[in-house]
């Protein structure tokens, strides 16, 4: 008799491996000649990555300038005690203003909230919920939006903020009814 871990692994293998063999298959019974199609896709997704090394540059050079300014030690030390109360505790504060900027920068912080706290304290979970819960805003704008040659992003900005503050709360309010 198998254990549940064992079919998992069963099953995903089985899963990747149909989907490998499968989909060429499948391009190769409808006339799609499969590899050249392969290989102008990759040609394609070649140009698009030379197109937003620009835009990446940009955010990663915001994201080091934010974090060498100082500007996260001056929120983590401005944080009032009526947010300190719900749990935005200066670091996990400090990781929910950081994560429209990087989605890297975030989990490293995630990681050190973890290690300090432990996985299932308050602060850890809260802060998993908050990751889980928002987007990396300002870095899919400079990818997403570079990629296709878009300068103006209109509301984009202003909606994707207003969905991570949505986010935020939305994760302090289920934390604090399931955790707290």
């Amino acid at each position: 008799m198998t254990t549940l871990p064992e079919f998992s692994a069963l099953a995903s293998n089985v899963l990747f491996l149909t989907f490998v063999l499968g989909i060429p298959l499948y391009g190769h019974f409808k006339g799609v000649r499969v590899y050249e199609t392969f290989v102008q896709g990759a040609k394609e997704g070649f140009d698009v990555a030379v197109r937003i090394i620009p835009y990446l540059v940009a955010i990663l050079v915001a994201v080091g300038m934010f974090r060498a300014s100082g500007a996260m030690e001056l929120i983590a030390r401005g944080v009032p005690e009526a947010l300190k109360s719900i749990g935005l505790t200066p670091d996990v504060l400090t990781l929910a203003v950081m994560r429209p900027l990087s989605g890297s920068a975030t989990l490293g912080m995630l990681g050190e909230i973890i290690a300090a706290h432990g996985p299932d304290s308050y602060p850890a979970r809260l802060a998993s919920v908050i990751v889980g819960s928002t987007e990396t805003t300002l870095y899919v704008i400079a990818v997403y939006f570079g990629a296709v040659s878009i300068t103006r992003t209109r509301y984009a900005l202003h909606a994707g903020l207003l969905a991570d503050a949505a986010g935020i709360g939305a994760s302090v309010a289920i934390c604090r009814l399931f955790f707290a």
